[in-house]
């Protein structure tokens, strides 16, 4: 059953296919995702699972970062269903004005319309009972508009319901932008009481709130001297546990659709494993890339664009990117400025940070995407957003002119040689300037700070022509691994704190293996020693078949 349904979707979702293939799909970043129109990941496999919970008639929320694919989900569950079910979806940001919210008259009046306009752009002839149950509902707006409000729109709703052949599924996209306000509550409330009263009074068979904020996270959109408006508006909601993310798989699916079409010789699979590996499967990342090496980087080489180098220049192209998912990302941080904190030490001290459900700054940053919880860890979402992170941080030291930052800026010119980023010259000028500027300090300065000062020293000499970033498998007190990316060529640099000679060639092993996963031969070391007695600069060890250049500072 599940198969034949995802059949007829697709068939219904392509029916205009032979006139999108004259004009030729393109990637989408902007809005939903339609199949006619653009190359998108096939999430049938996602309506299914979101069909269970509607077939069991749970309440829900599909509560996901900005352009996480909430609206192309929804718009194409609404076709999914609609053999089954009445599918009463609403845009709150675009139908539903914060002047709608004014009064509980006010939004009755404005939901009923939006109601029966979508019902009735339904083109369906609805039994003889539920036509005239509508029809109630739409003369109560045109009559009685001062009497309409939540209990008795409601009511009507109810009678539409009990009279509909097939149960009614409301749908609300963007319902958070109206979540601080006391009217929304408590149309919140009313949902719940008909939820537990079902059995009684005829109601919605599933109700789906989409937004970034989740209903238990309401509190966050409400001033400080409005919190008594929480009273538990909608504890009912069933815990929504559908994969949102793309699938590496799901991806290479994607891109055979395209190559298919464009025929660039790419190795999809391969592709797909970049993709997946740097955005985790984040849907407007994956799609932002795909479409700066269709159109920016295969306008002057469409074959090049979808190898590995190409692959690397649209994840430069897209970091030095303004665009409103990055806005959005960094903003919450001047809103929130406990998430600034958290993620600091997230990234440049590699503290371990356990998952607790209770923990709110937590929860922040897994509600706007910053992070995600794997195995009761928090780590960060995505290499783009870690880079993203970094790059903002280190951004902010260098307006504060911080030493080792103008240290780089005079000698960066010094560090490429025939076209190549010379790490080792790096490492040795880092080693002295940190030396001179930051050698009297005390340990604890030095161990929080330490990797944060490399990358400021890094930053200027690769920017705009490389990348980095931090490997999230080796982050940790003890090491931490950075990759990066300088015109095609790739260098793995262990940062890390000396912990003895023993512990140092732990590490030498480690960093031997890692550089096996790679295919290099040559790997960096840099080590932040705080024994009085410790010999500065930087030397060349072989262990195995790698060469590894280690600094010590």
């Amino acid at each position: 059953m599940i198969h034949e349904r995802a059949q007829a979707w697709e068939r219904n979702a392509d029916g205009r296919k032979g006139e999108s293939q004259d004009m030729g799909k393109t990637f989408n970043v902007t809005a939903d995702c339609k199949r006619e129109l653009h190359y998108m990941v096939d999430i049938s496999a996602r309506l299914a699972a979101i069909k269970s919970y509607i077939d069991r008639g749970e309440y829900f929320t599909i509560s996901r970062a900005r352009q996480y694919g909430k609206t192309t989900t929804l718009r194409a569950l609404d076709e999914y269903l609609k053999d089954e079910y009445y599918v009463i979806r609403m845009d709150f940001q675009m139908q539903m004005s914060y002047a709608k919210f004014r009064d509980e008259n006010t939004f009755s009046i404005a939901f009923a319309k939006a109601f029966i306009r979508i019902i009735e752009n339904m083109g369906i002839t609805f039994p003889g009972r539920m036509q005239t149950a509508a029809a109630e509902l739409k003369s109560a707006v045109r009559e009685n508009k001062e009497e309409l409000e939540l209990v008795e729109l409601f009511q009507l709703l109810s009678n539409i319901c009990k009279e509909a052949d097939r149960p009614l599924v409301l749908i609300i996209d963007e319902f958070d932008s109206a979540a601080n306000n006391q009217v929304f509550l408590d149309f919140l409330s009313q949902l719940r009481g008909y939820y537990i009263d079902r059995d009684v009074s005829p109601t919605f068979r599933t109700v789906i709130l989409a937004g970034v904020y989740d209903v238990k996270n309401l509190r966050r959109k409400l001033r400080p001297d409005e919190e008594h408006k929480m009273n538990s508006p909608w504890n009912i909601a069933a815990d929504f546990d559908v994969n949102m993310e793309l699938s590496q798989d799901g991806i290479k699916g994607m891109l055979d659709e395209y190559e298919a079409d464009r025929q660039t010789g790419m190795n999809t699979e391969e592709m797909a494993g970049f993709l997946y590996a740097y955005t985790s499967g984040y849907p407007y990342l994956v799609s932002r890339l795909c479409k700066l090496m269709d159109e920016k980087i295969g306008s002057r080489d469409i074959t090049g664009a979808w190898t590995k180098d190409g692959f690397l220049e649209a994840v430069r192209l897209l970091l030095l990117d303004n665009n409103a998912l990055f806005e959005s990302l960094t903003s919450k941080l001047l809103d929130y400025p406990e998430l600034e904190q958290i993620l600091k030490g997230l990234l440049f001290s590699g503290k371990a940070i356990s998952y607790t459900p209770t923990n709110q700054v937590i929860n922040l940053a897994l509600m706007f995407g910053f992070v995600k919880n794997e195995g009761g860890n928090v780590i960060p979402a995505n290499r783009i957003f870690d880079t993203l992170l970094y790059n903002h941080f280190l951004s902010l030291d260098e307006m504060g002119k911080a030493d080792i930052y103008k240290a780089s800026l005079q000698d960066k010119n010094q560090f490429i040689r025939d076209g190549r980023l010379d790490m080792r010259r790096i490492l040795e000028k880092f080693v002295l300037h940190f030396h001179e500027l930051y050698g009297c300090c005390e340990e604890e300065f030095l161990e929080e700070e330490g990797r944060r000062y490399f990358l400021l020293y890094l930053r200027p000499i690769i920017n705009g022509t490389g990348n980095y970033y931090v490997e999230a498998r080796t982050r940790s007190l003890g090491r931490t691994d950075i990759i990066v990316d300088y015109r095609g060529e790739q260098m793995v640099i262990e940062t890390k704190i000396w912990r003895g000679n023993e512990y140092n060639s732990r590490g030498e092993r480690q960093l031997e293996g890692y550089l096996n996963d790679y295919g290099l031969q040559t790997g960096y070391m840099l080590s932040f020693n705080f024994n009085q007695k410790k010999q500065t600069g930087v030397h060349e060890t072989v262990v195995g078949d790698k060469i590894l250049i280690e600094a010590v500072v």
